[in-house]
């Protein structure tokens, strides 16, 4: 039985948009800029914070949300270490880091460095993000900051 692929442009060139959008989406995020970040989120989108267990519905949700981690961590970064499409599915490993310069709630500043790895599925429709899920470990971050008792120094 002789095995073949249908050759389709469309198909072939499609990963490579989603995965611009992708790296896009995350240069946004590391300008800390709501607007540039705001371009790839539709009104309709959902994201979810799944170390704190938040889930934003919408664009003013999720601008909330976004506001609140640049004001506690002012400098943070998300780096990507690697990065899966799947149609329209992107699967991002990455490293987030900053210091924990800000209040949180239940959370005051403490001053200290952090770098934590995590990763999103994000599903994207005509350009936009329709689903964004993080996953990432909230005792780790706690125990870097020093607010977990018996944590590194």
């Amino acid at each position: 039985m002789k095995c073949s692929r249908r050759y389709s442009p469309k198909e072939e060139k499609m990963p490579q948009d989603i995965q611009k959008l992708a790296k896009d989406y995350l240069a946004a995020w590391n300008s800390h800029d709501w607007n540039k970040v705001s371009q790839y989120f539709p009104d309709d989108g959902v994201y979810e914070g799944l170390a704190s267990g938040m889930v934003c519905h919408g664009k003013q949700e999720f601008k909330a949300y976004f506001e609140g981690t640049v004001a506690w961590s002012s400098d943070f970064k998300i780096a990507s270490k690697s990065l899966f499409v799947a149609g329209d599915w992107i699967a991002n490993e990455w490293t987030m880091s900053g210091t924990h310069s800000g209040d949180t709630p239940g959370m005051p500043a403490t001053g200290k460095k952090y770098s934590i790895p995590g990763a999103s599925i994000m599903e994207f429709h005509n350009g936009k993000l329709k689903r964004h899920s993080d996953y990432w470990s909230l005792f780790t971050f706690l125990q870097q900051v020093g607010l977990m008792p018996g944590a590194p120094a």
